[in-house]
């Protein structure tokens, strides 16, 4: 009998991302941008280091939310409770030949 896999958890998936720059949504137009640190599962959270405050505004032309203001926090904890969306953003490398 073929022992079936489980799908991974969330705690999995963040820890995977761990060390990469992560966009945290609190709500449609508020978050944080960091680097994620560590994940943890009593309490459920996460630890972002070199975060920076996020607003986020859409208009009926750009109904895509865009970042119009960026304020320094230092370092945060937060309880995925509150968390609406984490999203981890792509780094880009430069390419010199």
């Amino acid at each position: 009998m073929p022992t079936q896999d489980l799908p991974p958890s969330i705690f999995h998936m963040l820890e995977r991302n761990v060390g990469k720059k992560i966009r945290v949504l609190m709500d449609s137009v508020y978050g944080f941008e960091g680097a994620l640190e560590a994940v943890t599962q009593e309490p459920a959270g996460i630890w972002i280091s070199e975060v920076e405050v996020i607003i986020l505004r859409s208009t009926l032309a750009q109904p895509i939310p865009q970042i119009v203001s960026r304020e320094d926090a230092g370092d945060l904890y937060l309880n995925l409770n509150s968390v609406q969306r984490i999203e981890v953003l792509q780094q880009v490398q430069n390419r010199h030949r």
